[in-house]
């Protein structure tokens, strides 16, 4: 792997939770600052009291239980509704004073004064390196029980709710590396001083990009995009604009046409893969295109897709793969590993989402919650991304786009526009470079 060159320069504390793969994925690219490369959860680190284990395992299968429970037809739409109004991000406009706190941040500083995540701060206090967290909790933990070293909150979507910021943000010093404009304007409006806000872009893998001149990511979006523009519409139509960011193009694919399927980390949504392979089935016989469906850690979701694929009798098919792995860092090496050779990204919109600024254009399924609602809003209006048609109908319309370079122009648009450096530029702020 290519890490950054100031990465021995510093190290910190790299804080996350291991609640669906989100504020985790987030912390991995950072992995590199801390001792031994070993990132802690927060919510289940070696010694953790049995108190605090109990309150965050609690937090993630009510999570968990309701973002399946969503795609049951009215009872469980109306669940989610009421489970979603406690994390809502409210309109942007007009803008207006949004500092007033709510009632899940309250909840969250209830528990912080029982003494709740007490246990962590005191035993990083014994080496107070810079703490950067994935996820708000820790970040308002650490503050509270007064831990001497910085203290950085990484966002890891395009806009958030208030909670993110404390009780009273003008007198907090945390400060926090966010992905977007859009992000670093909405904490302003929670009340955060702007000198605690860096507009880093998301913290993405470096196994992805290379250096910091993005090596490996151009050579791989080079060959991503002869395939995504088999037509020659988009290259025609931008060729000096191509040549000019990716340099001369090579005379043909490194790899089959390929798309990713990937389930969020409680497992909903899993149907639509089934249902891109049925409908895919003649395709993937005939070598026309590659799947790969993304199970993560979860076994069963492995297990739920081997079923399936026997069923169709893909089982022996090369152009048939499954990325799965017990441990999480497994997983997430392996993920980044296999997104070299993928084409198109099909997922949900959630931290995912920032990866089409590795040139890889996002076909979006259905968010789950208010936050994926913004970021699906974010990718839609930035060219990133294209909203998903009828999955049982896969195998026209996706096609259709591909023939039009609507995925070629969705790669560069991503690539070009966003933000990719988010790694190299929180190491440097961390390092005080």
């Amino acid at each position: 792997m290519t890490v950054s060159k100031n990465s021995k320069i510093a190290k910190a504390w790299v804080v996350a939770v291991n609640m669906g793969y989100g504020h985790q994925r987030t912390a991995f690219p950072l992995r590199s600052l801390a001792p031994d490369g070993k990132i802690i959860n927060a919510n289940d680190y070696q010694g953790i009291p049995n108190k605090d284990k109990i309150a965050w395992e609690g937090t993630r299968k009510v999570y968990e239980f309701i973002s399946n429970l969503k795609k049951f037809f009215l009872v469980g739409e109306f669940v989610f509704f009421i489970f979603n109004q406690f994390q809502k991000i409210f309109s942007f406009y007009p803008k207006r004073d949004l500092s007033r706190t709510n009632f899940q941040l309250r909840e969250i500083f209830s528990l912080i004064k029982n003494g709740w995540g007490k246990h962590l701060i005191e035993k990083l206090k014994k080496n107070p390196l810079p703490f950067v967290s994935t996820f708000l909790t820790q970040a308002f933990m650490a503050e509270f029980f007064n831990y001497p070293a910085d203290i950085f909150c990484v966002i890891c979507d395009a806009d958030i709710a208030r909670p993110w910021a404390p009780i009273n943000p003008k007198k907090s010093r945390i400060k926090y590396f966010v992905p977007t404009e859009r992000a670093m304007e909405r904490l302003k409006l929670y009340g955060v001083k702007q000198e605690n806000i860096f507009l880093t872009g998301y913290p993405l893998p470096l196994e992805n990009i290379g250096t910091e001149n993005m090596d490996i990511l151009k050579q791989d979006l080079s060959y991503r995009l002869l395939n995504l523009d088999r037509s020659g519409k988009y290259s025609y139509q931008y060729q000096s604009l191509i040549q000019k960011y990716l340099g001369k193009m090579p005379k043909s694919p490194d790899h089959p046409l390929t798309v990713m399927f990937s389930v969020g980390g409680a497992g909903a949504q899993k149907e639509i893969g089934v249902k891109i392979l049925k409908n895919m089935t003649d395709k993937i016989k005939k070598g026309e295109i590659k799947i790969i469906l993304v199970a993560g850690v979860k076994e069963k979701i492995k297990e739920y897709f081997e079923k399936n694929i026997n069923k169709l009798g893909l089982e022996k098919n090369s152009n048939i793969e499954i990325v799965y792995a017990p441990k999480i860092e497994d997983y997430f090496l392996e993920f980044n590993k296999k997104l070299r050779k993928t084409d198109i990204l099909w997922t949900k919109p959630s931290e995912l989402s920032f990866y089409s600024a590795l040139g890889i254009p996002i076909i979006v399924a259905p968010p789950v919650g208010s936050q994926e609602d913004f970021n699906q809003r974010w990718l839609l209006k930035s060219g990133f991304g294209i909203m998903q048609e009828n999955p049982d109908y896969v195998s026209q319309w996706f096609f259709d786009w591909l023939e039009s370079g609507y995925f070629a122009e969705a790669a560069m648009e991503g690539f070009i526009e966003g933000k990719k450096l988010g790694t190299f530029n929180i190491e440097k702020i961390i390092c005080g470079l």
